[in-house]
């Protein structure tokens, strides 16, 4: 039984998301987002990183295996391939 954070949130908790924050409002990341935003992006795309995920498909079937624990890694609830395919085909590449 886990008693503590997970390693990815231990790993996120070095990112400093305030700055993250000030990239994403300069270039307006988050305009006419509601809920899966700049933040959820990053931590999806990071998470593939470390589990060795080839493609989106299978960054999502990894993210689906652990749909428990997303609140926990900081993902959130709305983790779907058409969201993070949008996602990534729209956003700028300058905020990452």
């Amino acid at each position: 039984m886990n008693n503590g954070k997970y390693v990815f949130a231990q790993l996120i908790s070095f990112l400093p998301q305030r700055v993250f924050d000030k990239f994403v409002t300069k270039y307006l990341g988050n305009k006419y987002v509601r809920h899966f935003t700049c933040w959820n992006q990053l931590l999806c795309m990071i998470f593939g990183q470390p589990t060795n995920r080839d493609s989106l498909r299978d960054l999502i079937v990894i993210i689906a295996a652990h749909q428990n624990k997303t609140y926990h890694l900081g993902f959130g609830k709305s983790v779907t391939r058409s969201n993070l395919a949008k996602a990534n085909e729209k956003r700028k590449y300058k905020i990452f």
